[in-house]
């Protein structure tokens, strides 16, 4: 395999060498097929100066686009020319030979019709030069001093140069239509960072706003645990304006620098945040799940699901227990999984109590519905994730713990998988007996507005 890679690339760069000298070749013999029959033309007065100035028709075609960066210029310059070689043939008086009108000179600029009609912008310019150049090919053949010959050379141009324009308006649609298509395609992308916008700044708002809510009371009892929560508050400022700035940069230029792709490797990062202000969370990341091949919306899909539901715990049930996030390889694919048991003894310590009271459950107590700060409703977690999972062809399940906890579970397709895959559970956690923590780090949350009503009441055990 190695000793073949380079004799492929000779052979690439043998073939790329061959394809350069044949389209020189067949230029060289086109254009120059037109410029002999213009040499062996019959004598006539001016055919030397047709003879003489056809070359100079070339260099529309050929030079360099540094010196010609434009197609507009090129048609300006072969049109300057053109009109004063006709300029000086008219001056001299029209002799019954005039030896020709100056064949390569005409097909010159019946192949320039083609780059003018679909490249020169504005549409406006396009159709201006466009239209000079045909009836500049038009008027070539009367230099000639036959009128019955040019007359039917003239018919004859008329077709070939209308080909050459309906050529060239073919093509500028079809560019046309692609580039609608990328604009489309952009469009809709900066419409999806337009929602992870919303994500990535719930995520870190949300913790802002507990933590700063439940300083106020730890300030009360126990103020030696404020400037850990303002430090965490500040950090989790920064990270907030950090991905807004990084989205609306995007959002705004053609050309910004994509932010990569959250997947797996990112969730550890994600449970740490997490666990700085909220309970206690484990995670578990197989080494199946981290060999499987993800597509990258597969991957993104699995971040978003983690990112989800521990904004969710943050919000709706910051006194839990514990939370237990899992990323496993399942026959059916790449399960991820987040669970919050119910409110404990400890309730995550200092800060989740005091979060517990702001939000309206106390540690303890096993007590009703609250309503989630903010109010009721005003999101779509829940149903942008589901909408996200099922999109990729994955499934979603979020719901009740028979423990009094919540759990969300997404089965998300796989490429292929990594190694044999863990056996399967025999039942969900959210339908049967509570599972036993495998010592996770994560959380899989729903946003929506009804998952948030029901899902704080029973995250808590009611």
């Amino acid at each position: 395999m190695t000793t073949d890679r380079p004799r492929l690339l000779r052979l690439i760069r043998l073939l790329d060498r061959l394809r350069r000298i044949g389209l020189v070749t067949a230029r060289v013999l086109f254009f120059g097929g037109f410029w002999m029959v213009d040499v062996g033309a019959s004598e006539g007065s001016l055919r030397p100066l047709f003879v003489t100035t056809a070359p100079l028709f070339l260099l529309p075609l050929f030079l360099p686009r540094r010196t010609l960066p434009t197609p507009a210029r090129r048609a300006w310059l072969a049109l300057g020319l053109s009109w004063v070689v006709t300029g000086m043939a008219w001056a001299r008086p029209t002799p019954p030979d005039a030896g020709g009108w100056g064949l390569l000179e005409t097909a010159c600029l019946v192949v320039l019709l083609v780059p003018t009609a679909r490249r020169v912008a504005p549409p406006r310019l396009a159709v201006a030069l466009t239209g000079l150049l045909f009836l500049t090919v038009l008027a070539l053949p009367w230099r000639s001093g036959h009128p019955t010959l040019a007359f039917g050379v003239t018919f004859f141009l008329t077709f070939v140069a209308g080909a050459a324009v309906g050529l060239g308006c073919y093509w500028r649609v079809l560019d046309e239509r692609r580039r609608q298509l990328v604009e489309r395609a952009r469009y809709g992308e900066r419409l999806e960072l337009a929602r992870d916008l919303h994500d990535f700044v719930a995520h870190h708002v949300t913790g802002i706003v507990v933590q700063a809510q439940a300083a106020r009371v730890v300030s009360e009892t126990a103020p030696e645990q404020v400037g850990p929560i303002l430090d965490n508050i500040e950090k989790s400022g920064v990270e907030a304006l950090a991905s807004m700035r990084q989205l609306v940069r995007v959002l705004r230029e053609e050309e910004a620098a994509r932010r990569p792709p959250d997947g797996l490797e990112q969730i550890a990062g994600l449970v740490e945040g997490f666990q700085r202000s909220g309970p206690p969370t484990t995670l578990q990341i197989s080494n199946a799940a981290r060999a499987a091949r993800l597509a990258p919306e597969v991957a993104t899909s699995a971040h978003r699901v983690v990112q989800e539901a521990l904004t969710n715990v943050r919000r709706h049930a910051p006194d839990a227990a514990s939370v237990e996030v899992s990323v496993l390889a399942r026959p059916g694919g790449l399960e991820v999984t987040v669970r919050n048991a119910p409110p404990g003894e400890d309730s995550g310590g200092l800060l989740g109590r005091a979060a517990g009271v702001v939000l309206g459950s106390s540690p303890g107590r096993a007590g009703g519905p609250r309503v989630p700060f903010g109010g009721r409703g005003g999101g779509f977690g829940l149903v942008g994730l589901r909408e996200r999972v099922e999109a990729i062809g994955g499934s979603l399940h979020t719901g009740p713990r028979s423990d009094g906890g919540w759990e969300v579970v997404a089965m998300l397709p796989v490429v292929a998988a990594g190694t044999e895959p863990e056996p399967a559970r025999a039942e969900p956690a959210a339908h049967g007996a509570p599972e036993q923590p495998r010592g996770e780090t994560g959380q899989a949350g729903s946003r929506g507005s009804s998952a948030r009503e029901t899902g704080a009441a029973r995250a808590t055990g009611a």
